[in-house]
């Protein structure tokens, strides 16, 4: 058998792993596993499995993981997500479809201090769903707009995809971070920018105005002081040089903990929920890690990453049709897999591939780039059909609007999706220019 032939089998083991329900941990295990022995033996394997665990497990900024996923379950457990949704909800009220640029412009915000797409879209629907509906909003404009929204998860700082492809690139999370800010902003614009257009062209989707008053709006931004002092203590510390991104997790995940006791949100067990979440997503993460390592270190048994690589450089294709063609592959594996299986799986195939592309940049910005595109497409997935993570989540909330109405109506946040991905493919310059600000 061929090395590439050898790459697939394993990759066609894994999928069929994954469609009997097997954990994605325990797939990527197993196609590992059983790569590996079949082609170095037995003993090679025991010894590999010896050492690679506490190989991957003892890195430090590993630890920078739980600590902000502890943060966001701070705050989720503080009620945080309702003073977002309250403030967002009376600045944007007085606009047409103004709840659901709130709901948009919510969880954005919380995305700033939880990290995770999934968390944030099903914390905010929590709060949004109901009240959309109950102010007249349909259901295919109520779920796709959370669904839409808490993609912006993984796109606003921190994001736990973007740690992971810091931790596989051995990149600067920082550099990361700043990096993705100002595609962030684009994708906030743009959603909004889709629900003003979509409100205006398919009537009956949202009510009129709701304009909130002068001392409704001013109790609404006291609520969600403390989330801006948070926001600007953590990522201030970290871009001003006064603590790394682990330290800055730490320190907001403490000051999101006093916030919440300040609150009175806090007790003990809350507390212990907080704990006991924060330890599964990071259990189920670092499993992740190590079914992936397997499997990739399999893989580079079969020499099938390099001979992609010399494969690619025969076609002599322009290095930017090469990413462009990357990136749609990425948005077809999203349709089966979720966003960290998917960094896990493919970055050490995907990386070394592009940066061996001549793209006029210096190294670190070429990866840090990279890695923004990657983050765009892993979005895209989570709201595509067939099966977009996000909108089966929102679906499970809202069992009142069927699926298809929920993927009807991801559309017009689909094509701002692949509007912002080709302006950044085109234009580096976009998410590199604070990176080169902090230089």
């Amino acid at each position: 058998m061929t090395p590439l032939a050898t790459a697939l089998a394993l990759l066609a083991l894994m999928l069929a792993l994954m469609a009997v329900r097997v954990p994605i941990a325990a797939a990527m295990f197993t196609a590992g596993a059983v790569g590996y022995l079949a082609q170095a033996g037995w003993m090679p394997l025991v010894n590999h499995l010896k050492t690679f665990g506490y190989a991957r497990l003892s890195g430090y900024e590993l630890s920078v993981i739980p600590l902000f996923l502890l943060m966001g379950q701070f705050a989720m457990q503080a009620g945080l997500s309702r003073a977002l949704f309250r403030f967002a909800a009376a600045l944007l009220g007085r606009l047409r479809g103004g709840l659901a640029m709130a709901t948009v412009l919510a969880c954005a915000a919380f995305g700033a201090i939880c990290g995770s797409s999934i968390a944030t879209a099903a914390t905010i629907g929590s709060v949004a769903l109901p009240e959309m509906r109950r102010h007249g909003y349909s259901g295919r404009l109520a779920s796709a707009t959370v669904a839409a929204g808490g993609t912006l998860g993984i796109l606003i700082p921190p994001s736990v995809v973007l740690v992971v492809y810091a931790i596989l690139a051995e990149q600067n999370i920082a550099k990361l971070f700043a990096a993705a800010l100002v595609p962030g902003i684009i994708a906030l614009a743009g959603y909004l920018i889709a629900i003003g257009v979509y409100v205006r062209a398919v009537p009956g989707h949202a009510p009129e105005r709701d304009r909130a008053s002068r001392e409704h709006l001013a109790r609404a931004t006291a609520g969600v002081l403390p989330i801006a002092a948070i926001f600007l203590l953590v990522f201030g510390g970290i871009y001003g040089g006064a603590f790394t991104p682990t330290e800055g997790a730490a320190v907001g995940a403490a000051a999101t903990f006093l916030t919440a006791l300040a609150r009175g949100e806090m007790d003990w067990p809350r507390l212990r929920a907080s704990f006991q979440a924060t330890a599964e997503s990071s259990a189920m993460i670092f499993m992740i890690f190590l079914g992936a390592d397997l499997l990739n270190s399999a893989l580079a048994l079969t020499q099938a990453p390099g001979q992609l690589a010399q494969a690619v450089a025969a076609l002599e294709l322009p290095p930017l049709a090469v990413v462009a063609a990357i990136l749609l592959f990425y948005v077809a594996l999203g349709c089966v897999m979720d966003e960290l299986s998917m960094i896990l799986l493919t970055i050490p195939i995907f990386f070394p591939l592009v940066m061996g592309l001549e793209l006029g940049m210096q190294p670190d910005e070429q990866a840090i780039w990279f890695g923004i595109l990657v983050l765009m497409v892993v979005e895209i997935g989570l709201i595509a059909p067939p099966v977009g993570l996000n909108v089966y989540v929102v679906n499970g909330m809202d069992r009142s609007t069927p699926i298809g109405e929920a993927y009807r109506g991801v559309l017009p946040f689909l094509g701002t999706d692949l509007l912002r991905t080709a302006l950044l493919l085109f234009v580096p310059t976009l998410s590199l220019a604070l990176v080169r600000l902090m230089d």
